[in-house]
């Protein structure tokens, strides 16, 4: 009774619209239950309404206020105000408020405001801020922040944050990605796996590698950093066309021998190294990496600080492990051979019962529980290669 009441009513309604509609082209209420089944009929795509309320799916000119449908809004030229659709909304035009729908909103022109949905924003060009739970797509630009659950992609924008992909060519604020980002220009990117940029201004982040032409700022990546000039970049290594690569050897106070890789810009370096230890009559390999600066320079003499962990193994006990600070007075002989030598501060952990075969002389010790901890006064001896 109440469904055949209702289609009574709208029926009605849709009937007496036409001749009405053909003569105001904008109405405050639009109710009905899809297309052309409402208080506006036929007629329905060429009115503009304040309100408008659909069971299904609603046709519009125009919207100026509210507009809700249990499954898509339909607007052929502008929307103003909220659009709410269980499924999407589709603007024609322009689109200047908010737009929420449970899959798809999309805009063929501008959109300002506020667009939600669970799967995708589209538009032509966007400010304000896009949500979406699988991709926020604009096809010139974005101003304001996309965020997504796994792809932003778009020409210029301020900020993008997404799951797995941010794209852009142009962004004046933030790119963090779960796993990669592009842009050509950019203040700050952060991602899980890569960022690849022209310009960075700021600071580039990465759990694996960063890529980019001219960092301004620092580049920290859990691996590798490539740049053409970066002075601060944080990384095991750092591959920088103006800045110094070298392959060295050295051997500190605990007879343990490093062939190691220093690479960097002109004030942060990396290293890695790998080696052994002649100490004792045990087979101890050893592999380093760390963080080094350059302290003081002048002329063919300069002052090297360098942060680096060390681990000894027999690959069938505990592990030996060493964190220290050093500091390394260097000289260079003619253009490319250096030679260095400085003093160590260091920090043993181990679960090794031989420790004591290795260094005795402590600061400081402490053994509980099969753990031993101690401090104690080091040094380190080389020469390295600039190539």
């Amino acid at each position: 009774m109440t469904r055949q009441l209702l289609a009574t009513i709208l029926f009605i309604l849709g009937f007496h619209s036409a001749t009405y509609a053909q003569n105001c082209l904008e109405r405050p209420v639009h109710i009905g239950l899809v297309y052309p089944i409402s208080s506006n009929g036929t007629e329905a795509g060429n009115i503009t309404n304040h309100f408008s309320l659909h069971i299904i799916a609603g046709l519009s000119a125009s919207e100026k206020g509210f507009a809700c449908a249990g499954l898509s809004n339909i607007i052929k030229n502008n929307a103003e105000g909220v659009q709410v659709a269980g499924f999407s909304n589709h603007i024609m035009n322009d689109a200047h408020g908010a737009m929420v729908a449970g899959f798809m909103n999309t805009v063929k022109r501008n959109a300002s405001g506020a667009q939600i949905a669970g799967f995708l924003n589209y538009a032509g060009h966007a400010s304000g801020i896009q949500v979406a739970g699988f991709a926020n797509v604009t096809k010139k630009d974005m101003y304001g922040m996309q965020l997504a659950g796994f792809a932003n992609i778009t020409q210029n924008t301020d900020a993008q944050v997404a799951g797995f992909i941010n794209v852009a060519n142009e962004v004046q604020g933030l790119q963090v990605a779960g796993f990669i980002n592009k842009a050509k220009d950019v203040d700050v990117q952060a991602a899980g796996f890569i960022n690849t940029a022209r310009n960075v201004s700021g600071i580039q982040v990465a759990g694996f590698i960063n890529v980019a032409k001219s960092v301004g700022g620092l580049q920290v990546a859990g691996f590798m950093n490539i740049a053409d000039s970066c002075d601060y970049p944080i990384g095991l290594i750092n591959i920088m066309k103006k800045g110094e690569k070298a392959i060295g050897i050295s051997i500190d106070e605990n007879q343990t021998a490093l062939v190691s890789f220093r690479s960097g810009g002109r004030a942060l370096y990396g290293i890695i190294g790998v080696g052994y230890n002649f100490k004792t009559d045990k087979s101890y390999y050893a592999q380093e990496a760390g963080i080094g600066a350059y302290m003081f320079t002048w002329r063919h003499f300069r002052i090297n600080a360098e942060a680096t962990t060390l681990v000894l193994t027999t690959f069938e006990e505990g592990v030996y492990l060493r964190s220290g600070f050093r500091i390394m007075p260097a000289v260079t002989i003619g253009k490319r051979l250096e030679i260095f030598a400085g003093a160590s501060f260091n920090e043993i952990h181990t679960t090794h019962r031989t420790h004591n075969e290795i260094i005795d002389n402590y600061l400081w010790s402490d053994q509980d529980n099969g753990r031993f901890n101690a401090l104690y006064l080091g040094g380190m001896i080389g020469m390295q290669v600039k190539i």
